[in-house]
């Protein structure tokens, strides 16, 4: 179903947007339910069969939905589900289980709407770069054209209702996608993640909650949405990244001025068995590309797009990697084509 979107670039990893080496996406996203509907969890099939029924009513009313693609969960097999989620448009357990859900994803492949979901609607808006601010106008422009044909459920006191209450309020998590190798490397992490979690910050994996940390890339997001603002929210977002770029930096100028040889030869290493190995893991490529993008960043491989880098980490994941080939293949066999990819993406670059 997918094959076409595996073969373009996401345009939340295009590398563009306020310091893209270090924060490949921003992301937020805005639980919603619709007024007088049981949540998904507590309705039987009927009732959940209704929502979706709902949005269709939108989907074909809205000239701004039906620009983009509208897919219902009974047409869209395992494979498309690993796709999704890897395409970071769908959450991991979104698509399991009950089959009246359904999935909305705009034509710039920058929104998606997950119905039924936790909540009636899952509205999350993904920019490159750090642009909080641009993703929270994106999806409140989802937002409310939706709320012309549908009525959410919000109380005066508690603000937007959702079925799990520490959602509640705004409805809205905001997060970024952040690359942190200086500071995994100098050892520095743990404190980083521990400051985080005392501002009231979340830090997850690169799939997000219940993921593990794959390539240095960590997911930092809000955890209170009652009690306080959108704009607060994003603020606090912002302000932390910041303070975590500006660490980052720090740990990576110290590796040059403690270990320089020593980085640069991993550096170097990582993209030799990038160019040249026969046989690739997707965990491996990962961990292999963070050491790129590292040397990219530090100007010692900067011959490299980071446009590149991004749409090698996204096609060695295991099920773009068989919707670009068109055909699925166990393990072994995708450990051999994600090699061959590799090195056929970077082919293409001239070495200085």
């Amino acid at each position: 179903m997918f094959e076409e979107m595996a073969k373009t670039p996401a345009k939340w990893l295009s590398g563009t947007g306020r310091d893209a080496m270090v924060v490949l996406s921003t992301r937020v996203r805005l639980a919603r339910n619709i007024a007088g509907c049981q949540f998904p969890e507590a309705a039987d099939s009927d009732n959940r069969r209704r929502i979706v029924n709902y949005f269709d009513s939108c989907y074909t009313r809205s000239e701004m939905l039906s620009q983009g693609a509208y897919y219902k969960a009974s047409d869209i097999d395992e494979l498309d589900k690993d796709f999704l989620i890897e395409r970071h448009l769908t959450s991991p357990d979104f698509l399991n289980g009950e089959p009246s859900k359904a999935l909305f994803v705009d034509s710039e492949e920058q929104v998606s709407i997950m119905i039924n979901e936790e909540d009636h609607l899952r509205i999350q808006a993904l920019s490159s770069g750090l642009d909080l601010q641009s993703s929270y106008d994106l999806a409140m422009k989802y937002e409310n054209e939706i709320s012309r044909y549908l009525e959410f459920d919000y109380d005066q006191d508690f603000g937007y209702l959702t079925a799990c209450p520490t959602n509640a309020g705004t409805g809205m998590r905001a997060s970024v996608l952040i690359h942190l190798p200086g500071l995994v490397l100098t050892r520095e992490i743990d404190k980083i993640i521990s400051h985080i979690k005392r501002s009231g910050l979340v830090v997850r994996g690169f799939y997000g909650e219940g993921s593990d940390v794959l390539g240095n890339l960590f997911q930092i997001s809000n955890q209170n949405t009652l009690g306080i603002t959108e704009t607060e929210i994003l603020n606090q977002i912002e302000r932390i990244t910041q303070e975590i770029i500006d660490n980052e930096a720090s740990a990576r100028q110290r590796l040059i001025d403690e270990a320089a040889d020593m980085i640069e030869d991993k550096i170097w290493r990582a993209y030799g068995i990038l160019k040249y190995a026969r046989v690739l893991s997707s965990e491996e490529v990962m961990n292999l590309l963070s050491a790129v993008r590292l040397g990219h960043a530090m100007k010692i491989i900067n011959f490299l797009d980071v446009t590149l880098i991004n749409n090698i980490l996204l096609l060695s994941q295991p099920a773009h990697l068989q919707k670009y080939y068109g055909h699925k293949m166990d393990q072994n066999r995708r450990d051999f084509v994600r090699a061959q990819m590799v090195r056929e993406k970077l082919r293409t670059e001239k070495e200085e």
